[in-house]
Parts: C-alpha cells; structure tokens; sequence
C-alpha cells in the first residue's frame, strides 16, 4: 500500500548554502554529476525542515516506554508531528498545523531510524570480492590492494553509492569507520556523505605522522555541517600503544569518542587489545569497540565496569567465519551494544538482516528461543541501543518529543510481510528494505514513496562502475 501526500498550497523556496571550505555552493537538484563540478544535493540545513504529519499509522513503535505500552513504548492507529526538524507530538489524532505536509500512513508501521555503529563506506567498490578468505585474507587481497587506487573523485563515488544505499534501507543515522586518506580525498569522503542528507560519524584513522589532520578535518570539513559528528579511528594492541595513546590525547582534547576494531578474530588475542587500551587509558564510555567476539569472561567483566559501548556487526562476522559474539553475556552485565554492517564485508545495507542474524546466530548457538536478543530487544539495538553507545540518545534513537526527527515508515503490504499476525516479530523477520517507504532525516524526507528524493540512482550506479573499471585497471 502507499501513502498519500499533501502539500501546503504555498511551496517552499528552493535554498542554498555553502559547504566544505573550498568546494562552494551546491544548488537543492535532481541528480547526479561529475565529481568536478557542484554536485545536486538535497542540503539538510537549508531553512527550517518543513513540518509534516504522519497520520494514521497502524502502529507506532516510540522506542519509548513512556509513551506507549512495552519496553519499545508501541502505539496502535496513531500519528506522529514533525517539527523544525525534530518530534514535536506522538499520539492519537493530532491535529494538523496550518501549512504542515500530511502524509497519509494508514496501515503503515512507523519507527526510528536506525543506527548503523560501524561501516566502512568506501568498500562498496569491493563488493562481493574475497569471498574465499577471512578477516586476514580479505584485509590483504582486497581492503588493502584496493584502497590506495582510489583518487579523491573516485572516492566520492563509491561512497555516495553506499551511503544512499544505507539510506534507502532506513538508516538514518552511520558510524563510518575510516582509513587513513589524504586531506582531499578526506573532503570528497565527507562531501559525498553529506550529499545524501544522511546523518554521520565519521570516525578518522591517522598515521601518528598524520594525526594533525584530525582536527583540521574535524573543524574545517565535520564542524560546519549540523548531521555530522567525528570521532578518532584507531588500532588497538600492544604493538600500538605510543601511537595508541597519541590518539588518545588528540581525542580528549577534542572531546571525540575513540573508536577501534577489537578481537574481530582469534588471531587478535596476541595483540592483547584489550590490555593497549587499559595502558594508554582509553578504556571506558567514550570507547566503542567493534565485533569484539573472542572477549573473555573477564574481559566482559572489565568492558561493562568501564561502560565500553560495543558493535556488534553479525552478517560480517558470518561472511569472514570470525565466529559468534558473546551477547547473551554481556547483555546480562548490562554493556551497551548496537548493530553494524561493517562496509564490504556486509556486501549491502539490510538492517532487517543484521538484526535477523543477531537473534538467529544466538539462538542457533545457544538452542534456546530465550536466549537474547529477543525481538525486541535486537528492535531496540537496531535504534536506541545504538544512539546510547554514540552518547547519542538525547538527540536520536526514539520519537520522544524534542528528540531530532529521523524516522522511518515501512510498508507492510507486501508479499514478503503480509498477512498481518505479530508485527513486531514481522519487522525483524519478515521486514527488507523494500519495505521502507519513507525516510526522514532532521525532518526532511529522502525517501518518498520508495524512491528516494531528488536522487538519479541510475547515474549514481553508472559512476560507480566507470570508478570500479578505473580501480580495476589501476588507474
């Protein structure tokens, strides 16, 4: 089924800004362009976000207890107001604002965004690729043979590619995991991620040699632009612990997260991750380790004393036969955890998936329906469980009010979810990308009806493979 729309009789102007120091002014337009050149952009910060009511839903997942029933606070047939960019009501017949955009939902299941903890965009031009080797293997034959091919124009489109396809599949909001790129290919990185209207980490590897260009790239390129945060990328180990703590110091100066890959796989243990990061005292809130499988009774001990945040990324961790994470474990010492894709390794963007694949892997492991995350819960970290591990949660995550305005509704009339019998467990189980209808990011919609806004995602592809041809022939 598809919802209708309607619009204020009096359309709101078209508006520019500029953005990235030294690339100038990109026009609000359909459609993609060389890299040279302004591209098209839907501009998140362009005016106040219109507002718009989405009305009629079937139900209403709030992600908060004190708005609905359950721990995922779910309300039946009701509607949710979107304001300036943020929530501004949740409830059952709301009246609509004078000039607001009403967007008929009737029938259609309405919930955050989700939060994607751990990505590495720029391997969609691997797609695919390596699938005979593991961590170690694929790291050597393809992450590494492939990324220093890529030129700053290049890069802007793989990572444009990736980004929209994460935004069609609703995430709203992504952790990407960097790897150390000059300063220009850093401008086309965060250009082509601020492009899409998708809200963004962008958490930034450096060669020690290199560290001052994290706050450059942080002032200069992340700080002017209202959906983009930073964070500091970095390896963790014992044969790492100089540079280690030097990006410690940079990220408390810059008061940034420190984010880091930690035992991903068995072969990890002999780095002693765990131990470099206690040493160059990195070790606590404003930590997020990503897969973190082959951690110890003690180790999960020690990760839910120091409040790490943890993301866990199942479908990459099954592709690479990394193994399975302990989450019933450390889901009961209380650590926060939150779901990923982790870039090439995922091969796409399918939240609904990931979270089939977090409750499968554990259930299959384990030979218990109990055993967590339940549905709901592996709802929750696929939402709020991932804005609380970013220090995010009072900004995204649930439709609280006052809360920045980055939902998702899906349809669920399809003949991959329907007949109706138990929605929650239909979203994790039956629920694809092809059933989100509308995204809204800060307010704005970027995908409308199924398709996604003012986005030739033919060209999007067409530049993408002349990129890859580039890439394969070493250019």
């Amino acid at each position: 089924m598809t919802p209708t729309t309607s619009s204020p009789t009096t359309p709101r102007p078209p508006r520019r800004r500029t953005v990235l120091a030294g690339i100038g002014a990109v026009p609000l337009a359909a459609g993609a362009t060389p890299v040279t050149t302004a591209a098209p952009r839907p501009d998140p910060a362009a005016g106040p976000a219109p507002t718009t009511l989405l009305q009629g839903a079937e139900l209403v997942l709030t992600m908060d207890p004190a708005l609905g029933a359950g721990d995922l606070g779910t309300l039946e047939r009701a509607d949710v107001l979107m304001r300036d960019g943020r929530i501004a009501g949740v409830g059952r017949r709301l009246p609509a604002p004078a000039g607001a955009r009403v967007v008929d939902v009737s029938g259609m299941l309405v919930l955050p965004g989700f939060v994607d903890l751990h990505n590495h965009l720029w391997q969609s031009s691997i797609r695919g690729g390596c699938h005979t080797q593991d961590l170690y293997g694929w790291l050597a034959d393809c992450n590494r043979a492939t990324l220093p091919k890529i030129g700053p124009q290049d890069m802007y489109r793989f990572v444009r590619l990736a980004a929209l396809d994460a935004l069609q599949a609703g995430v709203t909001t992504v952790v990407d995991w960097v790897h150390p790129i000059p300063f220009d290919t850093s401008e086309q990185y965060i250009r082509a991620l601020d492009h899409t209207g998708l809200r963004f980490v962008y958490a930034m590897a450096h060669n020690t040699a290199d560290l001052d260009l994290v706050p450059r790239v942080k002032q200069e390129l992340l700080d002017p632009l209202p959906l983009a945060s930073a964070q500091v990328a970095v390896h963790a180990g014992m044969d790492r612990l100089d540079p280690l703590r030097r990006s410690r110091e940079v990220a408390r100066d810059l008061g940034l997260m420190i984010n880091s890959h930690v035992l991903e796989h068995r072969g990890d243990r002999a780095q002693e991750p765990i131990r470099s990061l206690r040493a160059a005292d990195a070790f606590g809130p404003d930590l997020l380790m990503n897969h973190a499988i082959h951690l110890t009774d003690d180790e999960i001990a020690q990760t839910a004393e120091a409040d790490v945040r943890v993301a866990h990324c199942p479908l990459s961790n099954m592709r690479l036969g990394s193994g399975i994470i302990r989450l019933p474990e450390l889901g009961r010492r209380g650590v926060r955890t939150g779901l990923g894709h982790d870039g090439g390794t995922n091969d796409t963007s399918d939240m609904f998936g990931v979270m089939k694949a977090a409750v499968g892997l554990q259930r299959a492991l384990h030979q218990s329906v109990e055993t967590h995350p339940t549905i709901p819960a592996v709802l929750r970290m696929a939402t709020l469980g991932g804005a609380e591990c970013l220090h995010m949660a009072d900004q995204v995550g649930s439709l609280t009010p006052g809360k920045r305005a980055d939902v998702l509704v899906l349809d669920p009339g399809t003949l991959n979810f329907a007949p109706r019998f138990d929605r929650l467990g239909q979203i994790v189980l039956n629920g694809q990308p092809g059933n989100v209808s509308h995204v809204y990011v800060d307010g704005r919609a970027r995908k409308v009806r199924g398709k996604l806004v003012d986005v030739d995602t033919a060209e999007v592809v067409r530049e993408a493979e002349r990129a890859a041809a580039r890439v394969r022939a070493g250019a």
